[in-house]
């Protein structure tokens, strides 16, 4: 391979990991933004330590247990290729991964995937959860559970072998989160307010919408890192078609929640529009290599329609999601993958049957999993706050500060 074209391949690599992580800037936001201020450091903090603890468990085993290097006649469902990375001969150089990247940029690329699916819980288990839980279940789902299942598909287990196909994560990163926070928000119960006496739920309103807004368009640009990225080289036809299918469906996802939303309520909620482009960035991410611009729209046109039908849905069975992460991440991430059979270049009912397959199984490892990790915790260190502390903020409580100090002058 020519040195200019491997050089290229990497830096657009090294391009799409920034983005990546600057997606954690976007999640961030967005979590502050839709909940209270009294919960801010709160949510910062496990921000933070999603990012940091996610990566150096991933260097530690993570990377090794998603890539172990299945060989011909192992199952393809669990093996680990030792503790720490080190680049192997030939890692720098165009023999590895076809002159794509670089061994330390694919480790990189690939660990800032990692963190993404803790962060999605965080979300739906805001202003409610006590903080040392929540980071010892953030270390065991994604030092363990996350790299266990990327490795059945990614790197090169039995849903590979089957054809399960799964372009940037829909299922992998997204429904892995989303199972997780839907054991989590079923564990932990409603927020105090959420819900009357009658049962019917009621708006807890967002202290800072501008925030969240500008969460959901650092997420959108991001997103050209983690669908362009998955490409996993600078190829022109490919990334520049991946990164007209992830905007187009992001748009449709928003227009989808929009109308349906203004249709059933009346009203121009803007929250459920940014839940919309959320949606249809989940859909288009299992098969945007796949998809055709038309296609594109309509796999996001129906993620935004489904935003709106599921957080109602959510409502309804009295789970507390603040953020709206489950309807985002679990229910159009399985949109999505199953959107790889019916539309694109594999779609037929057998693809089809197969990505129903991988989602049931996945789902079934994640669901059993956090039982047992949450479960687990519920029952000896405990999930959830004091009434007093969710009354009066985790920022005080646990954190002792507040996110906006007050530096009105005292009046004499």
């Amino acid at each position: 391979m020519d040195a200019g074209l491997f050089t290229a391949n990497n830096v657009w690599m090294m391009v799409a990991t920034a983005l990546v992580f600057f997606m954690h800037t976007g999640f961030a936001f967005l979590e502050i933004g839709l909940t209270r201020q009294k919960n801010t450091i709160n949510i910062l903090f496990k921000n933070i330590f999603i990012i940091t603890g996610g990566l150096l468990l991933y260097y530690a085993f993570g990377f090794n247990l998603m890539y172990p290097g299945f060989e011909d006649g192992d199952a393809g469902i669990l093996k680990f290729a030792g503790f720490g990375i080190g680049a192997p001969e030939g890692g720098m150089t165009p023999d590895y991964a076809d002159g794509g990247y670089t061994w330390w940029t694919d480790f990189l690329f690939q660990g800032m995937f990692a963190a993404t699916a803790a962060t999605i819980v965080s979300g739906a288990v805001a202003e409610r959860i006590k903080i040392g839980s929540f980071m010892i279940f953030t270390v065991i789902y994604v030092g363990l559970v996350y790299p266990i299942v990327g490795a059945w598909k990614w790197g090169g287990g039995f849903l590979d072998s089957w054809g399960f196909y799964d372009f940037a994560g829909s299922t992998l990163v997204h429904s892995v989160g989303g199972w997780a926070a839907l054991v989590a928000v079923a564990l932990l119960g409603a927020r105090i307010g959420k819900f009357g006496s009658d049962g019917k739920p009621k708006a807890i309103p967002g202290h800072n919408i501008p925030l969240a807004t500008a969460g959901v368009l650092i997420l959108w640009l991001g997103w050209f890192g983690f669908n362009g990225g998955s490409v996993l080289s600078a190829d022109p036809e490919l990334t520049s078609l991946v990164l007209v299918t992830t905007s187009l469906a992001a748009a449709a996802g928003g227009f989808g929640a929009f109308i349906l939303s203004t249709i059933l309520y009346k009203n121009l909620d803007l929250t459920m529009f940014l839940n919309g482009i959320l949606g249809g960035l989940v859909g288009i991410t299992a098969g945007a290599d796949l998809m055709s611009p038309n296609e594109a729209v309509v796999i996001g046109f129906l993620a935004g329609l489904l935003i709106v039908l599921a957080v109602a849905l959510i409502d309804k069975l009295k789970l507390d999601d603040p953020v709206g992460a489950i309807a985002v991440h679990l229910i159009c991430g399985i949109w999505g993958t199953l959107a790889v059979g019916l539309f694109g270049d594999k779609a037929g009912v057998s693809q089809f049957m197969t990505q129903l397959s991988g989602v049931a199984i996945i789902g079934g490892f994640c669901i059993v999993t956090s039982l047992i990790i949450l479960g687990t915790l519920k029952a000896t260190l405990g999930l959830r706050v004091s009434k007093e502390e969710e009354l009066e903020g985790l920022d005080i409580h646990e954190h002792g500060m507040d996110a906006y100090a007050d530096f009105r002058m005292n009046q004499h």
